[in-house]
């Protein structure tokens, strides 16, 4: 089933019909269009269906070849699309082909983004044969359209089903190979300062409705509340807010399956086998180390905060080592990673899995060793191994 939106980027020169592009596959006018160079500044995204995807959000992007000092902030906006979407369209017109779109294509081929190369504005030049054998080089679909006329429209759209990835638009079970149908999980969910009032997080919702689609039972409490339902009912499987472990482990009984809504929502969602590598990296820190926290939302941080107060406060108990800390929010650009000695990322409840697998890369890439907050508290509690023993055999 077919859950999730697909996100595709459309880049290319200024005054390439990137935005009548948009609008020729929609079939109606959803992006700005313009004969001025220099029409679509930001990135705009637009939600549309496309027939054989389903829900895609169409990322509009400033031209790759802007000039001038705001041209290169707008580039820098649209370099970083590049990390959360994916699929990719590169859009060329009149058989221009050089610089700017091959430093395009070796982004899309380091982030592993699949991309179709559309020539443009057929009805004014079409592609010569020259060009072609030379974009086919690249080894991906090379395509003929014109969104004055129209054409090419179902040829792109094929093209863009074919080389769009499963793991774009079908959502991976957070709990289907580990609950088997009519099991009895309990959610631990304590109710902070840190919380909406009078709803619950993101993360609680998910599970929650994972349980329900494997026909599970959810069970939803508080940590006060723990210990009296298990003396009256033994469930399946247990799984927390990952800042109550130290109370909630000391009353689930050893052997009954225990984990966090953080390390369960980084096997659907993050680098799960990296996390557990990196994870014991947190033993070896020393004086002076600091570390990335990389946190998937931007909001408002009290004392009560997992991220910006009570992990760091953790480390520096755990290792007794006077540590540092940067955080950066949502999709913001990375710094400089060669002064980080490990990297914390939250949850991701709030990015797809493509964002943070680009995100990790970046780290993985640096020989950076990489935790969650779930897998990072779990440690430092002494109870890691406990707690990812029940994805040992998946």
């Amino acid at each position: 089933m077919k859950t999730k939106r697909v996100f595709i980027g459309i880049f290319g020169r200024r005054n390439q019909g990137k935005s009548s592009l948009i609008n020729a596959i929609a079939g109606q006018e959803v992006a700005i269009v313009s004969d001025i160079p220099g029409t679509t500044t930001d990135p705009v995204k637009k939600s549309i269906e496309v027939f054989g995807i389903g829900p895609v959000v169409f990322i509009d992007t400033a031209g790759i070849d802007d000039t001038g000092e705001m041209g290169e902030k707008r580039i820098r906006k649209t370099k970083e699309v590049v990390k959360t979407i994916d699929v990719a369209v590169l859009v060329i017109s009149e058989n221009t082909f050089g610089e700017p779109e091959e430093k395009w294509i070796k982004d899309l081929v380091f982030y592993a983004i699949p991309f179709v190369i559309v020539h443009n504005k057929s009805d004014k030049e079409v592609l010569s044969d020259e060009l072609k054998k030379r974009l086919l080089g690249f080894k991906v679909p090379v395509l003929e359209c014109s969104s004055f006329q129209k054409s090419g429209m179902d040829e792109l759209v094929n093209a863009l089903v074919k080389i769009t990835p499963s793991s774009a638009y079908v959502s991976n079970s957070f709990v289907g190979d580990i609950v088997e149908p009519g099991a009895l999980v309990v959610l631990v969910m304590p109710q902070d300062s840190e919380g909406p009032e009078g709803r619950l997080i993101l993360p609680q919702v998910q599970l929650i409705r994972d349980i329900l689609d494997n026909h599970a039972i959810a069970i939803g409490l508080q940590p006060q509340e723990l210990e009296a339902y298990i003396k009256k009912q033994t469930p399946d499987l247990v799984i927390t807010d990952s800042q109550a472990f130290d109370f909630v482990s000391k009353i689930v009984p050893a052997g009954l399956p225990l984990s966090s809504f953080s390390i369960i929502l980084a096997r659907a969602k993050g680098n799960f086998e990296d996390y557990l590598k990196g994870t014991p990296y947190i033993s070896k820190l020393q004086d002076g180390d600091k570390i990335l926290m990389l946190e998937s939302c931007t909001h408002v941080t009290s004392c009560e905060d997992i991220g910006r107060h009570k992990i760091p406060q953790m480390l520096r108990k755990f290792t007794g080592k006077e540590l540092h800390f940067e955080w950066v929010s949502a999709l913001s650009p990375l710094p400089d990673l060669h002064q980080f000695a490990m990297g914390i990322q939250c949850g991701a409840c709030m990015v797809t899995q493509k964002q943070v697998f680009v995100r990790m890369k970046h780290l993985l890439d640096k020989k950076i060793p990489i935790s969650n907050y779930g897998m990072t508290i779990a440690y430092v509690t002494g109870i890691f191994n406990r707690v990812t023993e029940i994805f040992n055999h998946k």
